[in-house]
């Protein structure tokens, strides 16, 4: 039994090794019976399998943050992208007929480099969030959905991560200007006929879309790597998986 949960456990990282790395190593049969003869050889202990996995994870991790922080990561990904909060929206018909399209299309963009800004930020939380993983937390993810990984990290560190967002958001959305323009058409739509005053919380809108996006995209990496594993090239994961060839 010791032996197959360690057989568990290896596979498990092995679908979580992330694709940010351009190719493929070994095939998932391969990989599969080198870490099938690594633990009928009992070369390893249950250290080095939580290591591995734990890296693999931080690559995963890093890999997602990196991705949603860079210039456009949300702006250009319609998976992800901050779409005009409701009571924009229903007005925006009407303050693009009245000649404001412009404004609210800065508007719109502003608030996706703000969550640009923000999302760096959550490298680090991830990091602690793996490094208190344990082999119970591992066998629930290998016994979970398609997404079981990021579930993980969603339970563990969106509470920690929205304190952390909100005050990057409020600072980044005066910076680029989000907080002016939102105030300015504030402002033309109760100017206009059968205008009304906007009611929302920006801030906290855009730290809900910020954080939704990154964890929409953790959810994709991880379906990916249950569907096409990869082996990967670190010390420690050729420790772990060295025997597939």
């Amino acid at each position: 039994m010791k032996k197959l949960n360690a057989l568990i456990l290896l596979s498990m990282g092995a679908f979580l090794l992330w694709t940010a790395i351009p190719s493929a190593e070994a095939g998932w049969g391969s990989l599969f019976d080198g870490v099938k003869g690594l633990v009928s050889g009992g070369s390893l202990q249950d250290k080095d399998i939580a290591a591995g996995l734990k890296e693999a994870l931080r690559i995963g991790a890093d890999n997602s943050v990196a991705q949603v922080g860079q210039i456009d990561g949300y702006l250009k990904n319609p998976d992800i992208h901050i779409g005009l909060p409701g009571p924009v929206a229903k007005a925006e018909k009407l303050l693009r007929f009245a000649g404001y399209g412009d404004q609210v299309d800065a508007f719109e963009t502003s608030m996706n480099r703000a969550a640009e800004q923000a999302a760096p930020q959550a490298k680090e939380i991830f990091w602690q969030a793996i490094g208190d993983m344990t082999l119970d937390d591992a066998k629930q993810i290998l016994n979970g959905g398609d997404t079981a990984a990021t579930d993980y990290f969603a339970e563990r560190t969106r509470p920690q991560l929205a304190k952390i967002f909100s005050p990057i958001v409020h600072d980044s959305l005066a910076t680029v200007g989000a907080t002016r323009k939102f105030q300015e058409i504030d402002t033309t739509l109760k100017s206009l006929p059968l205008g009304e005053s906007l009611s929302l919380d920006l801030d906290r809108y855009v730290t809900d879309g910020a954080l939704n996006g990154l964890f929409v995209i953790l959810g994709e990496e991880e379906r990916k790597i249950r569907e096409n594993p990869a082996a990967r090239t670190t010390d420690l994961l050729k420790k772990v998986f060295g025997a597939a060839k």
